[in-house]
């Protein structure tokens, strides 16, 4: 391999994880991620997300997790795109191109208690859990940080981070926008086409490692059985076979 062709795929490396290591360095101390990884395929690219394990803010990333595994925020959209500061995906029950089902609409519209570190910073690709004036308003609107914000410290609940993705969050930073009130908005729709939710094998258990022999053992038996009734229906069948 050359080295052009070394150096390139290094800067490529360095790229897919820039987003992370940005987030862990602001914040030294956050938590161990979970072993899910949640990927939305929007309109302009892949974007990979972990959460906080939960040492920070249990029920919003559990609530987030929830909504994922549900398929709530497919077709949902980013309704604000205000570079350097957050890329914010819309609330489900309103930002979807395709209505909800039951079991969507209840999870998304439940609130979930404000969870608020004192420690871990808003920093590019960190998660904040969005809300309205009520610390405990928070339903299923997220952002992820586009750069520095420490008067969002504190105020609102830091649940995860993006892990890769940073192309595709550059394209979705520099696409054109419009101001609304307080808001700065896309002016092209930036939609999630899809989500889905990755996770490792699960490790067994001894109390499953047993069950597994216990069941392995039966169906020997069986094995056994079976082959000794065989071989007697043959010796009736075929004598001196």
């Amino acid at each position: 391999m050359s080295l052009a062709m070394m150096m390139t795929m290094m800067m490529m490396m360095m790229m897919m994880s820039s987003s992370a290591s940005v987030a862990r360095a602001e914040n030294p101390l956050a938590p161990r991620l979970r072993d899910e990884r949640i990927v939305l395929q929007t309109t302009l690219g892949d974007l990979t997300l972990a959460l906080y394990d939960d040492a920070v803010a249990p029920a919003t990333a559990a609530r987030v997790l929830a909504l994922f595994d549900a398929g709530a925020y497919a077709t949902n959209h980013f309704f604000r795109v205000d570079k350097g500061f957050v890329a914010q995906i819309a609330e489900c029950a309103s930002g979807r191109r395709v209505a909800m089902n039951d079991e969507q609409r209840a999870l998304a519209t439940k609130t979930i208690p404000g969870e608020f570190s004192k420690t871990l910073r808003h920093a590019r690709g960190t998660l904040s859990m969005a809300r309205w004036t009520d610390a405990d308003s928070a339903t299923s609107s997220f952002s992820i940080l586009l750069g520095d914000a420490k008067h969002l410290d504190g105020e609102y609940a830091i649940f995860g981070e993006m892990v890769d993705g940073e192309e595709t969050l550059r394209r979705i930073e520099e696409v054109e926008t419009r101001k609304e009130g307080i808001f700065v908005m896309p002016v092209e729709r930036i939609e999630i086409e899809a989500t889905y939710v990755t996770r490792p094998k699960a490790s067994r258990s001894a109390s499953t490692d047993a069950t597994l022999r216990e069941a392995l053992n039966e169906c020997r038996a069986r094995a056994d059985s079976l082959a000794l009734e065989l071989h007697e229906i043959r010796e009736k069948r075929l004598p001196g076979n």
